[in-house]
């Protein structure tokens, strides 16, 4: 009985997926995702992408029992079916495999219209399909990708890129930036504020409460003590050092090509001073159902660990297990917050506190009368 419950409540959750680049696979790895109707138990799915290319892929995946409904807005969605706000009622040419501003244009929109609707909760979290991060560029739109995208549109300042696979989790430092910019831009700020979004983000998003993070030297082998580059010994050293005297469960520089041989397995998480150092790891361990969660914003957001896959685009051969692990994902971080949250509430209550203080105030006035 008490599992039913859960699931009944779980499945009111509304989880808005944004269409990313219909010229990619993005239509044919959330249909074969939500092909599956015992993923409705779990939740409500609203997609946010185009009525006819919806259909169109629906015909080309010889899928014609996959069946959505129209809804003209994310208010209206209804339980146990997946919903579809069309961006435009037009006929729209998708072209497979290639890069257009059309589908740019429409990636944009999607999650101009998701946010939206995020902010006014009438969806509870977003889940989006990749985008090609050139052909959306505009003057609405002028970030590296969504992470940053999100941390603007939201106004978070703190936030960190984390790739997530079961119990695998790395983090990035540095993000898409040049390899020749990285250095200058690893500060003792910029390094202790990612780490502190990181150990937040396991205790609130992952419900681990003494997390144990491992953090990666810059240089060859963790600098060799400052013989092959100072940022080891200068920089990351000293912020794990001062991590530590706060009680945090942070240990390393650690040398990152030997790392991943077997050291990671021992720790909750893993950051990373730059893109490539973490994410080629990731990509060789669980590339397939990888993740990309946003860790420090005030919603949830996660994306398939792959992007476009133009060279896979229309051939039926694109795997939705990154996308449906990041349903999953979102839907049970959502479930954390909420957990956490109930946790870490004031016992007494508001009005409690309220009366607390007013009766406070009143021994004050009696001492002073006095």
């Amino acid at each position: 009985m008490q599992k039913k419950v859960i699931q009944d409540k779980v499945s009111k959750i509304r989880v808005g997926i944004t269409h990313g680049d219909f010229n990619g696979v993005s239509y044919e790895i959330i249909i074969k995702a939500l092909s599956d109707n015992r993923i409705l138990d779990f939740f409500t799915p609203v997609i946010y992408g185009l009525a006819r290319v919806m259909s169109f892929n629906r015909k080309n995946l010889g899928l014609p029992d996959f069946n959505f409904s129209l809804i003209k807005a994310a208010s209206f969605a209804k339980n146990n079916k997946i919903n579809l706000i069309s961006l435009n009622e037009e006929e729209i040419k998708v072209e497979y495999g290639k890069s257009n501003n059309l589908a740019g244009k429409y990636s944009h929109v999607a999650l101009s219209s998701a946010v939206e609707d995020l902010k006014n909760k009438n969806i509870d979290l977003i889940v989006t399909a990749p985008i090609n991060k050139k052909n959306i560029q505009s003057d609405e739109f002028n970030f590296p990708g969504h992470t940053e995208y999100f941390a603007n549109e939201f106004g978070v300042k703190d936030y960190l890129m984390l790739m997530v696979c079961d119990e695998l989790r790395i983090g990035t430092v540095t993000g898409h930036i040049p390899v020749k910019d990285i250095s200058e831009k690893l500060t003792k700020e910029i390094i202790s504020s990612k780490l502190d979004v990181l150990e937040e983000s396991l205790k609130i998003d992952f419900g681990i409460v003494k997390p144990k993070i491992a953090v990666l030297g810059l240089n060859p082998h963790a600098g060799e003590n400052g013989d092959i580059g100072k940022e080891d010994i200068e920089i990351i050293r000293p912020i794990i050092l001062d991590s530590k005297k706060k009680g945090s469960l942070v240990f390393g520089p650690f040398s990152a090509d030997g790392f991943f041989a077997g050291d990671y397995t021992k720790y909750d998480a893993v950051l990373a001073m730059y893109h490539d150092q973490g994410l080629i790891p990731f990509k060789t361990l669980a590339f397939e159902n990888g993740v990309n969660f946003t860790a420090g914003l005030p919603i949830v957001r996660t994306s398939p660990a792959h992007g476009t896959a133009y060279d896979k685009a229309g051939k039926n051969e694109a795997s939705p297990n990154s996308i449906r692990s990041a349903l999953y994902l979102a839907v049970d971080i959502h479930r954390n917050r909420i957990n956490y949250a109930e946790i870490n509430k004031n016992p007494l209550g508001s009005d409690l506190i309220k009366d607390e203080k007013n009766s406070g105030s009143a021994r004050e006035e009696q001492i002073v009368e006095s």
